[in-house]
């Protein structure tokens, strides 16, 4: 018993999709997966994201100025203004403001006696970038790995397909009538 023609067509484009999409696919996949792997590590590995230093405790007494001044001193930072700071992660409760700079550097002062706790390079920016393509080109995110994307839910669908189909065919088949006259081998 043949396939209908609607079956025996979707067969050969869920092979044909699966074997062109899977090769398409191949390199922005894998980047995904390595930098999704390392974002989901970041915060047990330091070579990724530098650990939250242990500061004194006790309110905020330091002004922003002189916190601004502090990673200016530290040469890696290259930092002379607040223009070269991308953002700054202050948190009270714990007598801490995380400044990252543009230079990639993560610098850690005490907002309780301003003295710098660490500086350590930041990468876990850089590998978000390459998860989501706007390490390539501001427009990558759009034009290779939406795309990319979406032909891999598409590999998802042609793969079940492929691996329901056997199932489903051998539901359909009529299994043979047992028989009563067969005789016992010696």
């Amino acid at each position: 018993m043949r396939p209908s023609k609607p079956r025996r067509w979707l067969n050969k484009w869920s092979r044909k999709l699966h074997r062109w999409g899977s090769i398409a696919t191949l390199l922005p996949l894998l980047i995904v997966i390595v930098s999704g792997i390392l974002l989901l590590l970041k915060k047990q590995i330091g070579w990724i994201q530098p650990p939250t230093a242990d500061a004194p405790f006790g309110p905020p007494t330091v002004a922003f100025e002189h916190i601004l001044a502090a990673v200016a001193a530290i040469p890696e930072a290259a930092v002379s203004d607040w223009s070269d700071i991308d953002r700054l992660d202050f948190r009270p409760d714990e007598g801490l403001a995380k400044i990252q700079c543009d230079s990639g550097y993560e610098v850690q002062v005490s907002t309780v006696t301003g003295e710098v706790l660490q500086t350590a390079y930041r990468r876990s920016d850089l590998i978000e970038s390459l998860h989501d393509g706007s390490f390539f080109h501001k427009h990558a995110k759009l034009w290779v790995f939406l795309p990319n994307a979406i032909i891999v839910g598409l590999l998802w669908l042609s793969g079940l397909w492929l691996w329901l189909m056997p199932h489903l065919r051998s539901k359909k088949r009529p299994t043979p009538p047992a028989s009563s006259d067969r005789t016992p081998c010696a």
